[in-house]
């Protein structure tokens, strides 16, 4: 008997029995644990609550469209503050407050933990925080009002390593050790019930290693199948051709900085920080792209040392005006004495318009947020923005290639020229796990995942976060910006899935920060 996300497809394929997860585990509290009211099962991609109550069939709950409060969100802190996971149960050991962590969704968690090393919040109070924020989403996302009744059985992996969950997860649910249980090994749990299930046939192991080794060479005729969706380019010659007639090559002087009056403009991002220097005529001067690592201020810091180092004569650079935008606008205004802050929105509008001055509309997408702008008669319209999901971001395609085993930069390349991207869908970034597992499962090569991630990035935007009813409504003057568009499957996909032409520029990642620097012109 199997069970689990991707279960079902081998046991179809290996010819044995299959259990849902939440079937199996309660299979092994009802024969073991009849005391037991309450179960809680915590695993890598969803969450699940069954409440036991005598002479009724018990009633399943399990997390939906969002992965918040899972193993995977404990994963993601851990990537964050630069630990192994099992590292963050020692560090919440020594906690001494707890600060507020969103737990929705896995994604906008960083933003706060991001926020609190900046303040200095100590890492052991961040991993403390981070499993107090799972404990509350797990009860309130599952329990939805009903009681939760001792005794509770817990099981999951993360329970199974990470004692200090458990203790913040009793917390939650004002409770002590006397009212749960747990067994020695609460990851095995629905293995156990699958066990407990097992019927039919028997089948030597020796016979079962010879099916799996059957399909193994099936999976790799079917990744030669078409998988749903369009190639992007037929070949690197193609994409060359294209590059060249949709790319803006944005004016720089490219020049170590000599005595003069410059603007400076700074994005300060959820996982980046951007630096742009602009000269009297418009012209980059200097400019600079680096990641936070949960530091925006020493971030931020590090590329003004790097602006001055390029100065011929530090002496005579004189910064007539200076602007801010982004996550990190209040916080580097202050410290930094900058003479302005700037919406975002507006900072991507005046880099927008600089480039091509007929703008009609403009898809911003960061590391955790998109925002779209349209644009009428040279002023904005209606703005749309993600709101409680960041599915669809650039922080969702390198999470899947760090997963994979790639620099981001080899991933984009590879969906460039995938001769068959797979239909991966819009889904949660946690969620998409699963899919991109089937999508493996049934012999999709690495390019294709690569180029069907890039195709979800646009379908989250266009039918998830604009519920677009026509491509007619973006206009004919379309420009993306922000540094997912580095990536060139993304703008490719936009141009297949809307049958529109796509301008860029060759450093999209910067805009937010030309922006801020046009804007400081302009004081």
């Amino acid at each position: 008997m199997m069970t689990g996300s991707v279960g079902l497809g081998y046991a179809e394929r290996l010819q044995v029995g299959f259990t849902q997860e939440v079937i199996a585990a309660t299979e092994v509290i009802r024969r073991r644990y009849a005391d037991v009211r309450t179960l809680i099962d915590i695993g890598g991609e969803d969450s699940k609550m069954v409440f036991f109550e005598d002479g009724r069939v018990p009633d399943m709950r399990m997390n939906g469209n969002c992965a918040g409060g899972t193993g995977s969100f404990i994963d993601q802190t851990a990537t964050l503050l630069g630990v192994e996971t099992i590292e963050l149960n020692e560090l919440a050991k020594h906690a001494e407050h707890i600060h507020p962590i969103a737990s929705r969704c896995g994604v906008f968690s960083k933003t706060d933990i991001q926020n609190l090393l900046a303040r200095n919040v100590p890492r052991t109070d961040i991993a403390a925080s981070m499993f107090r924020a799972v404990s509350m989403q797990v009860v309130s996302a599952l329990a939805r009002g009903v009681e939760i009744q001792a005794k509770v059985f817990l099981c999951g992996g993360p329970f199974a390593y990470l004692p200090e969950l458990k203790k913040h997860l009793l917390t939650a649910m004002s409770m002590d050790e006397s009212d749960c249980i747990m067994s020695d090994e609460p990851q095995l749990i629905p293995a156990t019930g699958c066990a407990l299930l097992a019927n039919g046939e028997a089948i030597k192991i020796s016979e079962l290693r010879h099916r799996i080794d059957e399909q193994e060479q099936q999976l790799s005729l079917l990744g030669k199948q078409s998988h749903g969706l369009p190639a992007l380019f037929a070949d690197e010659a193609e994409c060359l051709a294209w590059k060249q007639q949709r790319q803006i090559t944005i004016k720089s002087n490219n020049q170590r900085l000599s005595s003069g009056r410059y603007y400076l403009g700074i994005d300060s991002g959820s996982t980046t920080t951007k630096v742009v220097l602009i000269d009297e005529d418009g012209q980059i001067a200097f400019s600079d792209y680096s990641f936070n690592r949960g530091d925006s201020l020493g971030a931020c810091r590090d590329a003004l040392e790097r602006m001055q180092a390029a100065a011929v004569d530090a002496g005579k650079v004189e910064i007539v005006k200076s602007a801010v935008t982004g996550y990190g606008e209040s916080l580097l205004k202050t410290a930094f004495d900058l003479d302005a802050g700037i919406v975002e929105t507006m900072a991507h509008f005046m880099a927008a318009k600089q480039i091509e001055p007929e703008v009609s509309f403009i898809l911003d997408i960061g590391g955790q947020d998109m925002k779209a702008i349209f644009v009428e008669h040279g002023s904005i319209r209606r703005i749309e923005i993600n709101e409680a999901c960041s599915s669809g971001c650039g922080s969702f395609i390198m999470t899947f290639a760090n997963q994979l085993g790639y620099e981001i930069s080899h991933f984009a390349e590879l969906a460039n020229y995938a001769k068959s991207p797979y239909d991966l869908g819009t889904r949660c970034t946690v969620f998409m796990n699963s899919k991109v597992k089937q999508a493996m499962r049934e012999g999709a090569g690495v390019d294709d995942i690569a180029a069907g991630l890039s195709y979800s990035v646009i379908k989250n935007c266009l039918f998830k976060v604009l519920k677009m009813p026509s491509a007619e409504e973006l206009g004919r003057h379309i420009v993306v910006q922000g540094g997912t568009f580095k990536n060139l499957s993304v703008v490719r996909a936009l141009e297949k899935m809307t049958g529109a032409e796509v301008r860029f520029t060759d450093r999209p990642e910067l805009m937010g920060a030309l922006g801020a620097a046009l804007y400081a012109k302009t004081l």
